[in-house]
């Protein structure tokens, strides 16, 4: 039986999103020894030219709302992400963000994991 003295954590991922139009906003909803659970909000933004993420843990990351296009290193064409579509990125596999929604927020969820 859990203990009642464990306070809970809840929120929503829709609610209060902040204003991404200048720079994206990374939120950390949880974190422990071999997870981190972001809520990221981009505002059209991209990865500048020539950058590459080049992570030391797994992401596993999800679109909710918005569209975004991911290019993989070694890939001919980008991934298309839109609201329900996630993509697994292994430790080290180098990626960046071509483009996302510049009509609406770009809201992701994303799970860095070992």
């Amino acid at each position: 039986m859990a203990s009642p003295s464990v306070p809970l954590q809840r929120g929503s991922l829709f609610a209060t999103l902040p204003d991404a139009t200048l720079e994206e906003q990374v939120e950390v909803l949880s974190q422990s020894a071999g997870v981190r659970i972001e809520r990221i909000v981009s505002g059209g933004q991209s990865s500048p030219p020539g950058f590459w993420y080049d992570q030391p843990r797994d992401e596993w990351v999800a679109v909710l709302s918005g569209r975004a296009r991911i290019e993989i290193e070694g890939r001919t064409s980008p991934i298309e992400l839109g609201p329900g579509d996630w993509l697994e990125i292994p430790a080290r596999q180098r990626h960046r963000v071509v483009q996302t929604s510049l009509d609406e927020p770009t809201l992701w969820l994303a799970v860095h994991h070992s």
